[in-house]
């Protein structure tokens, strides 16, 4: 059973998510919280093995609460809820280690897909959140394309391929399932890539490919490493 902390500052909307988690059969809400202060002290309290926070709560917000729990429960997985008109908050959310970035008007197979996944230890990035993200970029500079594109020669023909990919928005399963290899690789491959571009996260990692403006691949045709 999954054990959630959710914290958003409106009740009705806590409502209704533990609702569409609970219904999933494998997962319950062992915590609530109203603000990021007491979603921190929660945590420490119940040890949730995720907690999925609002980023616009008052006392601290839920980048503020990233920060504090990575400090004090360091294996805690954190899937962060936005919506649309929080674009500066989002891009910064990129800076911080957190396992998904989930829309507040996503279904709900989407939402328990995030918190799955972070407990399982991948990571989703909604892929209304990476169009969100790449659309409130500006036209890149040359050098910037330039170190983008250096920095991704790095990468096989294969981890270019699950890359593009990644940029799309898409989770390890639906890569899988796109380049026909098993979910337990692609999640083998994201964690080289990520090691290979010195990205902390699939957002930095997507963002490279926006950078060097490279096209995302179609279906699978290679079969090499």
């Amino acid at each position: 059973m999954v054990r959630v902390l959710l914290a958003d500052d409106e009740p009705l909307i806590r409502a209704g998510i533990r609702t569409v988690l609970e219904s999933a059969g494998d997962m319950t809400v062992v915590a609530e919280a109203a603000d990021g202060r007491a979603a921190v002290d929660e945590a420490v309290r119940r040890r949730p093995d995720v907690a999925l926070l609002d980023i616009k709560m008052p006392v601290l917000d839920g980048l503020g609460a990233v920060e504090e729990l990575h400090r004090l429960l360091p294996g805690l997985r954190v899937v962060l809820l936005t919506s649309f008109g929080a674009e500066p908050n989002v891009l910064r959310a990129v800076q911080h280690r957190v396992a998904g970035f989930v829309l507040k008007n996503c279904t709900p197979d989407e939402l328990i897909r995030a918190v799955r996944a972070a407990h399982e230890g991948d990571a989703y990035l909604s892929p209304a959140v990476t169009r969100l993200l790449l659309g409130m970029l500006t036209p890149v500079a040359v050098e910037r394309r330039r170190e983008a594109t250096n920095r991704l020669t790095a990468l096989s023909p294969r981890e270019s391929d699950v890359l593009g990919l990644v940029a799309e928005g898409l989770s390890n399963a639906e890569i899988g399932r796109r380049l026909r290899m098993s979910e337990a690789s692609i999640k083998t491959y994201v964690s080289r890539i990520l090691t290979k571009l010195d990205c902390t996260n699939r957002v930095q990692a997507a963002l490279l490919v926006r950078d060097a403006e490279v096209p995302a691949p179609g279906p699978a045709t290679r079969t090499g490493t």
